[in-house]
């Protein structure tokens, strides 16, 4: 895959290319795996010395994948995808990436695609991950330059998502309008799966605002400024009104569901190539619907 540039100053090539997210480690991969360093047509390596104007091309050999990871055929619903992102609507019941437990996931599904369609880049690049009983938006950079640029964007947190949740409390309290929740979480000592809040863990923030009231059941709108495991349902526990369907984190298990109540329906960033500003929106899934009409029905 080829990139073009025109040096802004007087500089080495690697360090005018730091400037543009390429890693050392992407500069050896360039050397030593078939790509290239072209500047004004020549070709040229990683310390020379840049004028103002010139145009540096880079030529980044395509990516094999991991031979551990099976591809899987599998229907995927795409929302968007260019030659640099590929942007999922992932269903409830499938693990972002294998583990012990978990063979059939959505990385699995899109090296089947990416194999299907017989693309360069082979390797699979998760940016936005989900967990397995979390539906909604998932995005995957195409190639690892674009993982790399994603990467800068995760750091500052200039990636946006945006969850709904239906909440309750058995303790019949009511849920503030709107709120943060800055709380931080950690491994829970007696469990290898669930996270608590504890002084120890790791910051975590969580805005959130009521969109609408069902009785005891709430349907929240979630921003989140951080990415911890579990970090929703971790921190909606913690103040007492944990996910409909959450049997982990103490969940109202009433209302029919066999996941917890959690779907990512907003998703939006920069794209660093075009510098276009893309967002995307997604219903909720018809399991939640359902239970919301119930709700409704029930006032």
């Amino acid at each position: 895959m080829r990139f073009e540039f025109v040096a802004d100053r007087q500089t080495k090539v690697k360090t005018f290319l730091k400037g543009h997210d390429i890693s050392k480690a992407l500069l050896a991969k360039i050397k030593f795996k078939g790509g290239s360093i072209l500047v004004n047509g020549k070709e040229e390596n990683a310390i020379y010395l840049l004028n103002i104007g010139d145009e540096v091309i880079i030529d980044i050999p395509d990516e094999k994948g991991h031979e551990s990871l099976k591809p899987i055929k599998h229907e995927l619903s795409i929302i968007d995808e260019d030659e640099h992102f590929l942007v999922l609507n992932k269903p409830a019941g499938y693990a972002s990436i294998p583990s012990i437990l978990h063979s059939n996931t959505m990385a699995n599904f899109v090296k089947g695609y990416y194999q299907e369609n017989n693309y360069p880049n082979q390797q699979i690049h998760i940016v936005t991950r989900l967990d397995k009983d979390t539906s909604g938006l998932m995005l995957f950079a195409k190639h690892g330059y674009a993982h790399a640029r994603m990467d800068k964007q995760l750091q500052k947190r200039s990636i946006e998502k945006r969850y709904y949740a239906l909440v309750s409390s058995s303790s019949k309290s009511k849920l503030a309008e709107k709120g943060e929740i800055i709380a931080p979480i950690a491994r829970n000592d007696e469990s290898i799966i669930t996270r608590c809040v504890h002084p120890s863990g790791k910051y975590a923030h969580t805005s959130y605002e009521v969109i609408e009231k069902y009785g005891d059941v709430y349907l929240v709108d979630i921003h989140l400024h951080t990415g911890r495991t579990h970090q929703i349902r971790v921190h909606f526990a913690h103040i007492g009104f944990p996910l409909l369907g959450d049997d982990l984190y103490g969940g109202n298990m009433n209302y029919g569901l066999k996941r917890q109540a959690l779907h990512c329906h907003y998703l939006a960033f920069t794209d660093p190539f075009s510098k276009e500003h893309k967002q995307y929106n997604n219903p909720l899934t018809d399991d939640l619907d359902s239970v919301i009409i119930d709700l409704q029905n029930n006032r």
